[in-house]
């Protein structure tokens, strides 16, 4: 069932007017009718099941709380260097369908390519577009930000209760204990900074490692710089969903 979002707060009866984004995708793209139902996320992350009274503009009436949660049960904001060309495209919509609550990409030392000034709103605009599709196509709760930093070493300034660094020469060397013990800790939220296609420079690593950061390595391969994201964030799911799911069906069986 098609999902979308609306930022007001919903209850049984009541009638919300949707955007013009979620009129045509569903009226013009979809063909939906009056009478017919879909699912739409309120303000406060609530699903519900709504019916169409009215395609011009799309207007439905809510008829239940569905109680779905798609969201990790960890809050992970993913902090990336710059990327050449649609990397940040592709990093902002599969980061969202893999359950990251913020996305936000920073200039930094070592990158082949920087964001100027006066284009950072046009991104972003671009991105939170992209991140609110892929949010409705993986039926996420919420639509994650997009976000930006005028340096990678800034992401020590978003609160979180556990950071970590996914840096290649951690992974040389062999790590894998770093990720798995933070999110041992049982944390709400974690932070994830990763570096650019040239890397993170030594002096970034130093600076945020300095206020807190823990280097990690993502297993034995040396990942790009759009597909480690993706990694932790499947890594997280597994340790955090479906391993936690497996030891509840266990102890229910003893």
């Amino acid at each position: 069932m098609q999902r979308y979002f609306t930022d007001q707060v919903l209850q049984p009866g009541t009638s919300v007017q949707l955007d013009a984004t979620a009129t045509k995708h569903a009226v013009k793209v979809l063909r939906m009718q009056e009478g017919q139902q879909l699912e739409l996320a309120d303000a406060h992350g609530n699903v519900y099941l709504v019916t169409i009274t009215g395609t011009d503009p799309l207007t439905v009436r809510a008829e239940s709380d569905l109680h779905k949660n798609a969201e990790l049960p960890v809050a992970v904001t993913i902090v990336c260097g710059v990327g050449k060309a649609q990397k940040p495209e592709l990093i902002t919509q599969k980061a969202v369908e893999l359950g990251a609550s913020r996305i936000v990409f920073a200039n930094s030392q070592w990158a082949t390519a920087r964001w100027q000034d006066n284009k950072v709103a046009k991104k972003l605009e671009r991105l939170q577009l992209v991140a609110r599709g892929a949010a409705e196509q993986s039926h996420r709760n919420v639509v994650p930000t997009v976000e930006f930093l005028p340096k990678l070493t800034a992401a020590s300034t978003i609160p979180a209760d556990a950071q970590i660094i996914a840096y290649e020469e951690s992974a040389k060397q062999g790590e894998t204990a770093a990720l798995v013990a933070a999110l041992a800790q049982q944390p709400r939220t974690l932070t994830a900074v990763f570096g650019p296609e040239g890397g993170i420079a030594p002096e970034e690593v130093q600076e945020l490692t300095a206020a807190g950061f823990v280097a990690a390595g993502l297993g034995p391969r040396i990942l790009r710089t759009e597909t480690a994201p993706l990694y932790l964030l499947s890594a997280i799911s597994t340790i955090t969903e479906l391993m936690e799911g497996k030891t509840n069906i266990a102890a229910k069986n003893q």
